[in-house]
């Protein structure tokens, strides 16, 4: 019997990680998630176990070697970004894989804006929102001047997917997509690192520069496998929209962020960008994608936690909340901001606390969360189409599945033509076909992805 010519993904998220085989034909064959538990850095933040991390890829990896079914063909790996591993001259960690949400000492950045220049200004040359350790590049800076005995070590920084191939290829490299998503280091007008990056002599730890779609030859037990070197998890999710359809459109990527990435808006970034939380990753070709976000995911579930414990429901009741018509154009006749928002920094009206008691209802109080998530919303794909002729709007991730959210933008974005996606393999796919060279055409989406096009919302008034 002839064995199954795969390709492995190893998509690693901060919760799921997941593990896929694709045949040729893009098609999935075997899916596997787990969630580990985290470790500690060095200041007991919390953050990703990388000896745990790599036991579970070896683990797979070598299941599937031995398995008498499958003739692995290619490996490549989509992550999380913003995250450096740090190794020396031997090629050993040097330091905790840190997390992106630790918070970085003050005297630290002011450092920094001391010697390399304005806030405002270096956010759009590198089209990063200040936001310390989320802009990876600031993690070398900290290094070098908080833990300097550390620094001086580094040999290489590899982003985390890179060094998930690095750990299949023992070669070191970095690629756009990485380099790209707001990490400070990247000029877009320029073209190149940002003058600070070699001014701190920090570009001598990064490696070279290779294409997204560049992969190695590797060989395991007399198997020819081709090793990519990975992908950021945004761009990697773009990708197959970009390579299947031709008409411009706006891809809404929901989860814990909700990010909009328009790839056909490559205008500079202004001041008013930046201080609306948009930003540039990059596609493979090292062209900005314009992207706006906010924390929605991680916002709802604060709120929703709030409403279930207020009205005495389980967790998770809020997933069977229809859209109610009634109850919106209700709650739209007397529009007021009702929900304290925590993790959210875009600018909105601020109340000092939530005011649950004008709603009698769990459903009434969960629409009006919906309306204020959804103003919001509004204003960052608005920033994201910019001055670009979309029509298109595709909608995927976690969100695609709650019915009040959905219905709402069917409503506001009635004059484009909206598609709800659903693709459990998200950026998984993309690093998939960033190592073939098989094209694909425009009927690729509507076999993997489910697309079903939103009817706008006719109100009986």
């Amino acid at each position: 019997m002839s064995k199954k010519k795969v390709t492995i993904v190893f998509d690693i998220g901060k919760t799921n990680k997941k593990f896929f085989l694709f045949d040729k034909n893009y098609q999935e064959v075997v899916r596997e998630y787990t969630e580990l538990p985290l470790t500690t850095d060095e200041d007991g933040y919390p953050t990703e176990d990388l000896p745990a991390l790599q036991n579970w890829i070896k683990e797979n990896f070598h299941n599937i070697l031995e398995n008498d079914e499958y003739e692995v063909k290619a490996i490549n790996f989509s992550t999380y970004g913003a995250s450096f591993v740090h190794l020396d001259q031997k090629g050993n960690v040097l330091t905790p894989l840190y997390n992106y949400t630790k918070p970085m000492d003050q005297e630290i950045l002011d450092l920094f804006y001391e010697k390399h220049g304005d806030k405002l200004k270096i956010s759009r040359e590198t089209a990063s929102p200040q936001a310390g350790m989320l802009n990876s590049g600031l993690q070398l800076f900290w290094l070098k001047y908080k833990h300097p005995e550390v620094f001086r070590k580094i040999r290489y920084s590899l982003h985390l997917p890179q060094y998930l191939s690095y750990l299949f290829t023992g070669i070191c490299v970095s690629e756009f997509t990485s380099i790209g998503c707001h990490t400070n280091l990247w000029d877009y007008d320029k073209n190149d690192y940002h003058d600070w990056v070699y001014e701190e002599e920090i570009d001598v730890l990064l490696p070279p520069i290779v294409p997204t779609s560049a992969s190695i030859n590797t060989s395991y037990r007399n198997k020819k496998i081709k090793i990519g070197v990975g992908i950021h998890d945004s761009s990697s999710a773009l990708l197959p929209y970009i390579l299947s359809k031709k008409e411009p459109f706006l891809l809404l990527s929901t989860g814990t962020w909700s990010i909009s990435l328009n790839p056909f808006n490559d205008e500079s970034l202004t001041d008013e960008d930046i201080e609306n939380n948009c930003l540039n990753y990059m596609r493979i070709d090292g062209k900005r994608v314009k992207a706006s976000r906010f924390f929605m995911g991680n916002e709802y579930r604060i709120q929703v936690e709030k409403l279930c414990a207020y009205y005495g429901k389980e967790y998770g009741a809020h997933r069977e909340v229809q859209f109610d018509q009634d109850l919106y154009l209700h709650l739209m006749k007397h529009k007021a901001v009702y929900f304290r928002f925590e993790g959210i920094i875009l600018k909105r009206k601020m109340i000092t606390e939530t005011d649950l008691n004008s709603f009698s209802t769990f459903e009434e109080a969960y629409h009006q969360l919906m309306i204020e998530l959804m103003d919001l919303q509004i204003h960052t794909i608005t920033n994201a189409i910019g001055n670009s002729e979309i029509k298109n709007i595709y909608i995927d991730g976690g969100f695609t599945d709650n019915d009040v959210f959905m219905k709402l933008m069917s409503h506001h974005f009635q004059h484009y033509n909206v598609m709800s996606t659903h693709s459990p393999l998200g950026s998984a796919l993309g690093a998939s076909m960033v190592i073939s060279n098989k094209k694909i055409d425009e009927t690729f989406l509507q076999q993997h992805y489910q697309m079903k096009v939103l009817q706008p919302l006719i109100f009986n008034l």
